[in-house]
């Protein structure tokens, strides 16, 4: 058999890992072209690249696969199956007619809901209780290809869109060689999603992720856990942006949102719609990660309305 296999960032670092450990080690690796990273913005490989090279597997970085070249590339190492998890370039039809069992996208969700960019972050959002990951026959469509497989598990109370990633990633991981022989030998009945049940998660901004007191506080907490470690959940005070990484509601009453109403051990608490949130941990640009009633301190943050 000979895989190609085409992701980016950790979670389908997963996937390679665990095809390379069944011995299904893919001819060719595609992945998104370094990019810059951090404080010094310096280029910065992908997991996916990092992984791939380690083992000297070949490795190939196209901007796009929309144009002849690309196609060609791929046409010529006449793969079986072409792997995709969280690639990031669209597959256009003529590459997803070129693998003789087709193209497998590992998806961290469970087909049709949340469909896109940023399933993970979406169902925390949502308050889901349950989430999976699903093996998915591309089609031009996004996401909305026959369901292979899929595999569902629950989201915990004060998991964080980085901690139930990485959980998918790995059932995404063992449940791709699971499958694989029957994908190879076309034995695999995929079941067609329901387009009226289809759910979107687009790709997050981020303005998406700043905490809105006038929302009730059980929603901020959900925001400050989907969008932990990427991009954060972030509130202004003044001219200053201020990272908020773990935070819980608690009961309140009588506050103008966004007001700060007490500021203890425990943290530090904001009123919001409804209830109000105890933000426990907390970064200033440039800082460290504090707690809430250390940062009310520093600024002198008690009865001040934050933005």
């Amino acid at each position: 058999m000979k895989i190609l296999f085409a992701g980016t960032p950790e979670f389908a670092r997963e996937s390679l890992r665990a095809l390379v450990a069944a011995g299904c080690t893919p001819s060719l690796v595609l992945t998104q072209p370094d990019r810059p990273a951090g404080r010094g913005k310096q280029l910065a490989e992908s997991a996916v690249k990092k992984f791939a090279a380690d083992r000297s597997i070949p490795v190939w970085q196209p901007v796009t696969l929309k144009d002849s070249v690309a196609v060609s590339r791929l046409a010529s190492e006449q793969p079986d199956v072409f792997i995709v998890a969280a690639y990031g370039l669209l597959l256009p039809q003529a590459v997803l007619d070129i693998p003789r069992c087709g193209c497998v996208n590992v998806h961290a969700s469970l087909l049709p809901r949340w469909r896109g960019a940023s399933p993970v972050q979406a169902a925390i959002l949502a308050g889901d209780t349950h989430t999976g990951v699903s093996l998915m026959q591309m089609e031009a469509g996004l996401d909305s290809g026959p369901v292979i497989a899929a595999v569902s598990l629950p989201i915990g109370p004060e998991e964080t869109a980085g901690s139930l990633k990485q959980r998918l990633a790995v059932i995404g991981g063992e449940l791709l060689v699971r499958t694989l022989p029957a994908i190879l030998e076309q034995r695999c009945t995929a079941e067609p999603q329901n387009p009226d049940l289809a759910t979107i998660a687009g790709k997050i901004r981020t303005q998406d992720a700043m905490l809105d007191w006038r929302q009730p506080a059980g929603v901020n907490a959900r925001k400050v856990r989907a969008y932990n470690p990427q991009p954060g959940a972030w509130f202004a005070f003044g001219n200053e942006r201020i990272k908020c990484w773990a935070a819980k509601p608690v009961e309140s009453t009588g506050s103008a949102p966004g007001t700060v109403i007490a500021a203890g051990r425990d943290g530090m608490d904001v009123a919001c719609g409804h209830g109000a949130l105890r933000l426990t941990e907390v970064q200033r640009a440039g800082g460290n990660r504090v707690r809430g009633n250390e940062l009310a301190a520093q600024l002198n943050l008690a009865g001040k309305q934050l933005l």
